[in-house]
């Protein structure tokens, strides 16, 4: 569980009251000081901060990431897009698609946003048409194994991410043959890296690939560090992983002959923590086993309990000093909707406020509307003012893009 997010229980039910629920929050001085741990954390060294913003990319967060001097990581060209809206320059964003169609690319091209390749027939496909007149990122999988679920642990050999570092000899060929300009080398990892000897590892096989291109200007270490969930986790040690890191990279770059930049691409680590899922209980339910609370919200709205058997901390924000009960707190969806089992908490009465925690990445962006279920509001908490940032969707939002057939 988290202690950065400094938004009080009252804090928290006075935002619902104003706002309704659910009602996704958001720290501001969380994400602030996460980027700055993390931006200091690799002695000695130039680096740069790509903000995933896949994680969380309502615009003002993005303006608010742009202040501490953070570019972004898009994987989309609607990302680039919401990127340029919130004022970063193209050359702050790096593009990294995966199994798009190549007008994506051609348009990024023109946006004169980094591109990042990780296919060597898309490699092709651009040398051809661009030769050396555009430089390219290329995105190489170590096959190192990061931790956490197997959907997000994907630096493994089946991974659709990435080139292998064993095609590196095909992809020097390539580079070789139709004269492109690689100016980056990308390391995918994947999500929830723990072990920084194991990061080291494939960080070392891209240091040997760089031998292979002469006119690099950065590497990219990807990112995936781990923050806590719970009381007790094990998270990755940033100062412990950034000076090894750090000493690693200045030993290359002697190397290599110039001081390069070296890129990372949190998502994560800056924003779950700084973010909350405020929901209400709309019933409390016992049955033959359980006592349920049933909230107004689900995984329409947070799927990560789901999708990845992700464990978020919840408590009751409305009754603080209730007498602990045991409860499992399920939502309205008409599927399998449980957002947390077995969970001690004060004392839950129909209508009292839950907060769910570390809802700051992987929630809002990865909602939807199922079961015609409508998005919540969001909210940003900014030098202690609470402020609406996205309006809560109406049901004219759901059906404003569908046509009607006259012959119906």
């Amino acid at each position: 569980m988290s202690k950065k997010n400094s938004i009080t229980k009252q804090q928290f039910q006075q935002i619902a009251n104003e706002f309704g629920s659910p009602v996704y929050v958001y720290h501001a001085e969380t994400i602030q000081q996460q980027y700055q741990q993390l931006a200091n954390a690799f002695p000695g060294i130039k680096v740069k901060l790509h903000y995933a913003l896949k994680a969380l990319n309502n615009t003002n967060i993005l303006r608010l990431i742009r202040k501490e001097g953070a570019g972004l990581d898009a994987v989309s060209i609607q990302e680039v897009y919401l990127g340029l809206r919130a004022g970063f320059a193209p050359k702050e964003i790096m593009f990294t698609p995966n199994c798009v169609d190549f007008e994506e690319i051609q348009e990024a091209v023109d946006l004169g946003v980094h591109i990042n390749i990780d296919n060597i027939s898309v490699l092709e496909r651009f040398g051809a048409q661009y030769g050396s007149t555009v430089p390219v990122c290329i995105r190489l999988n170590p096959h190192i194994m990061a931790g956490g679920h197997s959907h997000i642990s994907v630096g493994h050999i089946d991974s659709k991410f990435g080139i292998s570092i064993y095609q590196l000899r095909h992809v020097v060929r390539v580079v070789e043959s139709l004269k492109i300009v690689v100016n980056g080398l990308h390391m995918h990892t994947g999500s929830d890296i723990l072990d920084g000897d194991v990061f080291l590892r494939g960080a070392e096989l891209l240091f040997e690939a760089a031998e292979h291109f002469t006119q690099l200007e950065f590497m990219d270490f990807g990112s995936g560090f781990k923050v806590a969930y719970k009381a007790g986790d094990i998270t990755t040690d940033i100062n412990e992983i950034g000076k090894k890191i750090a000493v690693a990279f200045k030993e290359f770059c002697q190397r290599y002959g110039r001081e390069l930049e070296l890129w990372f691409e949190p998502g994560k680590f800056i924003v779950s923590e700084a973010g909350s899922l405020l929901v209400k209980a709309n019933v409390i339910k016992q049955t033959t086993s359980t006592v349920f609370v049933g909230v107004n919200s689900g995984q329409n709205h947070l799927i990560r309990p789901m999708f990845y058997d992700a464990y978020h901390h919840i408590e009751n924000v409305s009754n603080p000093d209730g007498i602990e009960r045991l409860y499992s707190v399920v939502g309205y969806i008409c599927e399998t909707d449980t957002l947390g089992y077995d969970r001690k908490l004060n004392e839950v009465r129909e209508g009292d406020i839950l907060r769910i925690a570390n809802a700051g990445a992987y929630g809002i962006t990865m909602s939807n509307n199922y079961n015609a279920r409508l998005r919540p509001a969001e909210v940003m908490v900014y030098k202690g003012k609470a402020h609406l940032i996205r309006k809560r969707e109406t049901l004219d939002d759901l059906i404003q893009n569908e046509v009607e057939l006259e012959s119906l």
